[in-house]
């Protein structure tokens, strides 16, 4: 009885640390919320978690005091080309590094996973003079070419495929399927937890990445979201309940992403520590 009690109370203390985690990581995304539906001028105000009044005004100001449009457009644009490519390229190369043997695959492949350890401000300069050397500067490629592959993409599409047992990729071969008939018909469909959480993450990070358009995209037709978002801030005025409007706007697309593949990130990242 005193263990089932001991369990009990084990349990009671887990819940409440892991709710009172979750409304610390929600109460910012609430505090934002709840700023953007404020009246201009009163964003200042004491804190309260219902406003006292919806103004929805302001997200309508948002979208048409700055082209978000255009902005949402150009950065789904990219998000999807550069995720498109990285699930085909780290496909490629994750197939490569699991199922074809050659002298120096693994000295290969955990040189480039290797890479990840490199912070990217380490990395920055070189790869804004490449850019600027190939002429790209204010321009899509600028914001696409860099990105098209990764290592992290290529890591978790490896280990996921090294878990599929070996016996489906001989009886293929023994059928006379090609190696691309092998990845793309066998291996990925096998692996589409681990695919649309590669998908997931990249997207997220195209999406609110900030720095690197900042640095190569600076023509109002080619900003993306997070560059969009420095319209209502001034050298003298910060247009808070735009900026909050706007932030709420911009953040839909990766909280819908991540609700709706919540269940193949979560399989995903489970079948990656396999082995």
């Amino acid at each position: 009885m005193m263990q089932k009690n001991k369990k009990n109370i084990n349990k009671a203390f887990l819940l409440v640390i892991t709710i009172s985690m979750v409304f610390l990581m929600v109460l910012p995304y609430l505090w934002m919320i709840t700023a953007s539906l404020k009246e201009r001028g009163h964003v200042s105000d004491p804190p309260y978690l219902f406003p006292k009044t919806f103004d929805f005004s302001n997200y309508t100001k948002a979208w048409n005091g700055a082209p978000f449009g255009k902005y949402y457009l150009n950065t789904i644009f990219v998000a999807v080309v550069v995720v498109v490519s990285r699930i085909l390229f780290g496909s490629l190369a994750a197939y490569v590094f699991a199922f074809i043997k050659f002298k120096g695959r693994d000295f290969i492949y955990f040189l480039y996973i290797s890479t990840m350890m490199i912070p990217f401000y380490a990395i920055v300069i070189p790869m804004y003079l490449l850019v600027n050397d190939f002429g790209w500067l204010n321009s899509y490629q600028a914001l696409i070419i860099p990105r098209l592959a990764d290592a992290f993409s290529i890591m978790i599409l490896r280990q996921s495929f090294i878990s599929i047992p070996h016996d489906y990729i001989d009886a293929a071969k023994m059928d006379g399927a090609s190696h691309w008939h092998i990845l793309w018909k066998i291996v990925v469909p096998m692996s589409l937890p681990s695919v649309i959480t590669s998908a997931i993450f990249s997207f997220l990070y195209i999406w609110n990445d900030f720095f690197w358009p900042f640095l190569v995209a600076n023509e109002p037709e080619l900003r993306v979201i997070q560059i969009g978002l420095q319209a209502f801030t001034g050298q003298y005025l910060t247009e808070w309940t735009y900026w909050m409007a706007g932030t709420v706007i911009a953040s839909l697309p990766p909280v819908l992403i991540f609700i709706f593949g919540q269940k193949y990130y979560i399989s995903g990242l489970s079948r990656t520590g396999l082995k």
